[in-house]
């Protein structure tokens, strides 16, 4: 069975779980709608992504 040679001191440690955290999803507000979304995606509401009118918006019903 393996077993470490020396103790792996809390700089190490730390280091390497300095990535493990989550981070919570960033938003942007849409020029156009004034909506939230994520960047690079399409405004669902609007359906236009970069000015550009890929799906057809949604009815308020």
């Amino acid at each position: 069975m393996a077993v470490p040679m020396k103790k792996v001191s809390r700089q190490k440690r730390g280091s390497r779980r300095s990535h493990d955290t989550l981070s919570a999803p960033t938003y942007v507000e849409d020029k156009e709608s004034g909506e939230r979304r994520r960047p690079h995606h399409i405004d669902l509401k609007s359906g236009k992504y970069r000015g550009r009118q890929i799906l057809e918006p949604k009815s308020d019903v």
